[in-house]
């Protein structure tokens, strides 16, 4: 009796076994058919189920990174989580920095933003992070980021700016510039004016297409207009 129930519960096994295999196969071919159809749904299918059958870190931070690029922030997180780990991976970290900053969520974002860098110092991740530190009013490491960016961009690094439709593109180093201007602005609004528009000058020198940094010294100079005007 025992050797009998022994004998049908391997059975059993070996068949659930056989079967996830069977899906496995199915759902990974099914996954590169939509692939090559473009077809970011049919993927994201694909890798849940295969995540259910199979769950692996790898399948996972890639689905989080689909997610991301997708604009759907909220279930990248879900998979990744928003908590710093030892087991991060280099994918997992840029989902959850770059989902954050999406999210509004600067002070979080920065801690990822500094692991990447770390990782792999560049421009444009120097750019995120003084961006990020301005806006939580962090203008002393933001001034570190800025120095190196300036520093470090070559003269083909572009970056997007999507506050007009169609978006743009100015040098990075007239992005950076940017940032100097807002930073020394924010350090004394009341003081700064002529300082950070010397600065955006520099940019606008640099990008005349740059439309943000032309708002930013109307602004500007209409804050210290109406300063004035009080005096």
């Amino acid at each position: 009796m025992k050797t009998t129930l022994i004998i049908t519960f391997i059975t059993i096994f070996q068949i659930n076994a056989q079967s996830d295999s069977n899906l496995i196969n199915h759902y990974e071919a099914y996954r590169v058919q939509m692939q090559q159809q473009g077809d970011i749904q049919g993927i994201i299918n694909a890798m849940t189920h295969l995540i259910v059958l199979e769950p692996n870190v790898s399948r996972k931070d890639t689905l989080a990174a689909i997610y991301m690029n997708e604009g759907k922030y909220k279930q990248a997180l879900s998979l990744v989580g928003i908590e710093k780990s030892e087991l991060d991976t280099s994918i997992s970290t840029e989902v959850k920095a770059y989902s954050l900053k999406a999210l509004n969520e600067p002070a979080r974002a920065i801690e990822f933003f500094e692991v990447l860098f770390k990782l792999n110092p560049t421009p444009n991740l120097a750019y995120e992070l003084a961006d990020l530190k301005i806006q939580i009013g962090d203008i002393t490491t933001a001034a570190l980021n800025i120095t190196y960016g300036i520093a470090n961009a070559s003269q083909d690094m572009m970056k997007a700016y999507f506050e007009t439709k169609p978006a743009y593109q100015v040098p990075l180093k007239a992005g950076f510039l940017y940032l100097k201007a807002i930073s020394k602005f924010t350090e004394n609004s009341e003081t700064n004016h002529d300082a950070s528009v010397l600065i955006l000058d520099e940019a606008l020198q640099i990008a005349p297409n740059f439309n943000l940094a032309n708002i930013a010294k109307e602004a500007i100079l209409s804050q210290k207009a109406a300063i004035t005007k009080e005096e």
